[in-house]
């Protein structure tokens, strides 16, 4: 298998361009950020991820509701198993309840669970918002304050972090009232996706609201962008538009694990970050598949997980549609080896395999409680089952 340099967009990184993220005590370098996404990054994505960039960069996990940590939920309590590589170990939360966030915080911070801890205000999906969490929260600032002053005051040591979008449409944006919150109430970063809850993953990332955060609050406060980064130039452009201090990768990375070794290079200087041929892709995804298995504790259920997958990683090569199907239906690692190996390896990286993966929808109704906008200073708080679901989303 072979890489092929990838064309320069924007150059790279200068030795002192950029500094480390500091969130907390914990010292991030390049100031990158794996970002949570729901049943993509649990240990084994994370684990494949960060054997492509050395170790380099943070690697969040997927969403984990603090009402299912505090009652020791089975699949919770899986989801935040961390491989013992894993440092530092970062655990994403959502909350709705001010007291049982405290709880899961404390939690996670008397036994030693993780070493940093994120809070999710950026979920734009139906059956979140519908109950009152995620991207719908921050319309509610008594109760953003109550939720972030739990989780900071409950956390000991540990950094508490939030990450959030513009709000819930452009006639209700709530990031710069969010981001001062979160500043007076200790966070020590906030990372802002350029969109607002009605356009979900449709349309452009706004960039220029980071560059309006990043103003807005106090300079000691790392603020993160988010939304749009598809390659690691993209980064660069980021971080220079807008001044932020750091970025969190998404979609971006699906199917794409090797994104983050790309990030290195180009934040480290090196010009000639490389484009894999199919070969490489190829044992990428028996790896991805292996790692799901040995975490799940069972190879068909890892492989039949992975099958979500194939088609990002196999976006824009000459694959054909009969081995898609395939390679979409495997069963067993041995069968998905097989069927690769039956594609042409030394494809080199072809034009349509950059842009956008994962979900592109856009400008949907944002779903809320009755009654959700009519006060954005009163003491509503959401109903009893705004949590009743397991993490993971």
């Amino acid at each position: 298998m072979t890489v092929t340099p990838a064309p320069t967009a924007s150059g790279t990184a200068s030795g002192t361009e950029f500094a480390p993220l500091d969130i907390g005590p914990i010292q991030v370098w390049p100031p990158v950020v794996l970002a949570p996404m729901a049943g993509i990054t649990n240990a084994p994505f994370r684990t494949l991820c960060r054997e492509q960039s050395g170790g380099k960069g943070l690697y969040v996990s997927e969403m984990i509701t603090t009402r299912a940590l505090v009652e020791r939920n089975a699949k919770t309590m899986q989801l935040i198993k961390f491989d013992p590589s894993e440092k530092p170990r970062s655990i994403q939360l959502y909350g709705v309840d001010p007291v049982t966030v405290g709880k899961a915080a404390r939690m996670i911070s008397e036994e030693g669970l993780a070493d940093h801890i994120d809070l999710n205000f950026g979920c734009p999906v139906p059956k979140v918002t519908r109950k009152g969490g995620g991207s719908a929260l921050p319309y509610k600032r008594n109760l953003l304050r109550e939720i972030l002053r739990e989780a900071v005051a409950n956390a000991g040591d540990l950094p508490v972090t939030m990450k959030m979008r513009k709000g819930i449409d452009d006639d209700h944006l709530t990031y710069l009232d969010a981001g001062r919150i979160g500043a007076e109430e200790g966070v020590a970063a906030i990372a802002l996706h350029g969109r607002t809850a009605a356009q979900h993953y449709g349309g452009t990332a706004d960039w220029s609201a980071i560059a309006r955060l990043r103003e807005s609050v106090p300079a000691h406060i790392p603020v993160l962008g988010n939304g749009d980064i598809w390659s690691a130039d993209d980064a660069l452009r980021m971080m220079r538009e807008t001044g932020c201090d750091g970025v969190v990768v998404g979609r971006g990375c699906l199917g794409r694990p090797w994104l983050f070794k790309d990030l290195v290079a180009i934040f480290e200087g090196d010009v000639d970050y490389a484009r894999p041929d199919f070969g490489y892709v190829a044992a990428a995804m028996v790896r991805h598949a292996q790692l799901l298995g040995e975490w799940l504790g069972d190879e068909a259920r890892g492989v039949i997980d992975f099958r979500k997958h194939v088609a990002w990683y196999t976006k824009g090569f000459s694959v054909g549609s009969e081995l898609r199907v395939r390679l979409a239906g495997s069963s067993s690692l041995a069968e998905l080896a097989e069927t690769l190996a039956q594609v042409e390896q030394s494809q080199g990286w072809p034009d349509g395999a950059d842009g956008p993966r994962g979900r592109t929808s856009g400008n949907n109704r944002v779903v809320l409680p009755e009654g959700w906008l009519d006060d954005p200073y009163d003491c509503a708080r959401p109903g009893a089952d705004a949590e009743s679901d397991t993490s993971g989303g």
